[in-house]
């Protein structure tokens, strides 16, 4: 690195020195640069006189914390006045780019140091860019400034700040692996900062074992270096082990708790993660911040919690935090996923301010509620306002029209992303139009889109096209498409042999299910259980199907008994047997139907509830014979069911479904 003077102000800036708009002013003495001049004026009791401002003016006027285009200003009277060589003016100088986040002038400025900089400069800039996506840079100085040797010497905060460039890139573990024995040599292995800083980066990069050894070997802890690991943990799964250590923490602060809940939620332990939340209230004095609000909202919104996300909303209301975009975002996806369709709008249309984010999930709530219509409205709204939408709100938009049967309006959103907004369709974008082609019955050209694909098709897209063969009946083309399936090797195809299998048994060919299950069988292939959850009094009770686990189980199973034999009566509903999966008589087949369990749920809620909605949730997509029950029921027992399955809601009220029988 050569250290030279400052270039000609022509080389650093591509205008004539630019004039100030108005007057930039310090408190007592008034000390402004003048709009047509280029001295400072310093007006003591009202009397004026000119002097050439000194180096400690400039100082002065970089605290009082300038926007970037008054710090160019600065930096041009800086050149002007012939103070570019002094270095006590340019530390404060690239500080001052630093906070306008204007890395680049900041380093011309550090580039151009008339002499070596001393170490709080080069920790300045290391820090810096310790924090961008180039931090790599960050150790470029480092091996720069280590190649000057002493007294140019790193000290404890230029290794914090070069551990936490490392943690950025899982390529430079290697790296700061050789900084941590350097700082083993140079005897800061004991220092707090480092510590921390280490124990982050192993514990970001997955070494809990030399995470755990360096938090382990530290002479002092503070909640940083506990929530650090406990993170590690977390981030790896092992979240008891992670438990263990956040239990045992001296103390706790926001960040530590925001840590254990997101952990919880990552790995979709949701329901521990609602215990997280309701000790951090009852038994600690901390009081939860953006993160743990968006976290736990994000929990209720996958358990269908209604209820407990209700208080949520309640409580921050009550405590007037602040609805900012990501709060606002979980909070209408938190409503959406709850079955609340109405609640989400209530909350997207009281946002004084609405950013892509708000607009992407109230599109993507409307969507999962089958509502095409509005969910095209609100896009064409959004598009108004001059928002420019991501993959992630075209395909928000893409399963709307999917979920509502509009073909011809799907397609045309789909073929304008390059041209009208510069997206290119990614897999999950050709996954929504083969499942818009194949729910329509049009498979022939579902199929010619899935070969046509620019990038080779996933499992899930084939296995959309597949599901479609299987509600439009088509066995053919079912079994050309497990194959292909199968191509795609191991593991890959485990739901798409259920599905086959589920085609093969609707048409009877229980030859072929046979085949298809021992195929299953010799690759280690397994369905998902059918898994369904519904809350009561604020407690999410799972059910599996013929569950036996449910602690009033056989109250359960009484009621179930009591509510097919009335629907049947009363409502007229029969069994649909057409996808047991086995060769049974009939009436074993309707006893093997009976026991799903979004029914056992929906018994529990009849039985614990006397009125009000009944809200389910279930992992899979609900079967033919579940949703005909669902329909009688809500007509026989005069109450509203809202089950949410795995790509949408279905409304049960006086006998239909919200999705008019199309999904």
């Amino acid at each position: 690195m050569r250290f030279t003077p400052l270039p000609k102000l022509s080389l650093l800036f591509s205008t004539k020195i630019p004039r100030l708009q108005e007057p930039f002013y310090v408190q007592s003495p008034l000390v402004y640069i003048s709009s047509n001049t280029s001295s400072a004026i310093w007006e003591p009791s009202g009397t004026s006189s000119f002097s050439l401002p000194s180096h400690s003016t400039f100082v002065q006027l970089l605290k009082k914390r300038p926007s970037l285009t008054q710090i160019k200003q600065i930096h041009a009277q800086v050149v002007t006045h012939g103070l570019a060589q002094n270095t006590s003016l340019l530390g404060p100088l690239i500080h001052s780019y630093i906070g306008c986040r204007n890395l680049s002038f900041a380093r011309i400025v550090f580039d151009q140091f008339p002499s070596l900089p001393p170490t709080i400069i080069w920790n300045l800039m290391i820090q810096a860019y310790s924090k961008t996506p180039s931090s790599q840079e960050s150790l470029y100085l480092f091996h720069q400034m280590l190649a000057h040797g002493r007294p140019t010497s790193a000290d404890k905060y230029t290794f914090t700040f070069v551990f936490t460039a490392c943690s950025r890139h899982p390529t430079l573990r290697g790296y700061g692996e050789n900084v941590h024995g350097m700082v083993v040599k140079d005897g800061y292995e004991s220092d707090i900062f480092v510590g921390n800083s280490l124990v982050n980066m192993y514990s970001i990069f997955s070494r809990m074992v030399d995470a755990k050894r360096v938090f382990d070997e530290m002479p002092q802890r503070d909640v940083i270096t506990w929530t650090s690991v406990v993170k590690g943990y977390a981030m790896r799964g092992e979240l008891v082990r992670a438990r263990e250590l956040f239990d045992m923490m001296p103390g706790r602060n926001d960040v530590s708790w925001a840590v254990m809940v997101a952990g919880y939620v990552g790995h979709r332990f949701y329901n521990e993660a609602l215990q997280c939340f309701n000790d951090m209230l009852c038994h600690d004095e901390v009081k939860p911040n953006e993160a743990v609000l968006v976290s736990i909202l994000s929990a209720c919104a996958h358990l269908g919690a209604l209820d407990q996300g209700k208080w949520i909303h309640v409580y921050i209301d009550k405590n007037r935090i602040l609805l900012s975009s990501n709060i606002s975002t979980a909070l209408i996806d938190m409503y959406a996923k709850c079955g609340r369709i109405d609640c989400a709008r209530r909350v997207f249309d009281g946002l004084h301010k609405r950013d892509l984010l708000t607009w992407t999930s109230m599109i993507s709530g409307l969507s999962m509620h089958g509502l095409g219509a509005e969910c095209l409205w609100t896009f064409s709204e959004m598009l108004a306002e001059g928002f420019k939408p991501d993959d992630i709100t075209l395909l928000g938009v893409l399963n709307g029209c999917s979920h509502s049967g509009l073909v011809e309006e799907g397609l045309s959103i789909f073929h304008d992303m390059i041209p009208l907004w510069g997206i290119v369709p990614k897999l999950e974008h050709y996954g929504c139009l083969i499942d818009l082609l194949g729910r329509a019955g049009r498979l022939e050209s579902a199929f010619e889109a899935i070969k046509s694909m620019p990038m080779e098709p996933d499992v899930v897209a084939w296995r959309a096209l597949l599901s479609a063969c299987r509600i439009h009946g088509d066995v053919d083309l079912g079994e050309r498409i497990i194959n292909h399936i199968a191509e795609l090797g191991p593991g890959s195809h485990g739901g798409g042999y259920v599905l086959l299998s589920n085609l093969y048994a609707s048409m009877g060919q229980w030859e072929s299910v046979t085949k298809v299950r021992k195929a299953m069988s010799q690759r280690g292939s397994e369905g998902c259980p059918g898994c369904s959850w519904i809350e009561i009094d604020g407690v999410v009770h799972e059910f599996l199907a013929a569950d036996k686990l449910h602690p009033r189980i056989s109250e359960i199973n009484k009621k179930l008994n009591e509510v097919l034999r009335r629907i049947s009566i009363e409502g007229g509903y029969v069994p649909s047997t057409k996808q047991v999966l086995f060769d049974l008589n009939e009436e074993d087949k309707e006893q093997a139907v009976s026991w799903h369990s979004e029914k056992l749920a929906v018994a529990f809620g009849l039985l614990s509830t006397q009125e009000g909605t009944i809200r389910i949730t279930k992992n899979l997509r609900i079967c033919e014979d579940c949703h005909s029950a669902m329909k009688t029921i809500s007509l026989v027992f005069n109450r509203e069911i809202v089950v949410r399955d795995r790509s949408r809601f279905h409304t049960f009220r006086y006998g239909n479904c919200s999705c008019t029988d199309y999904w």
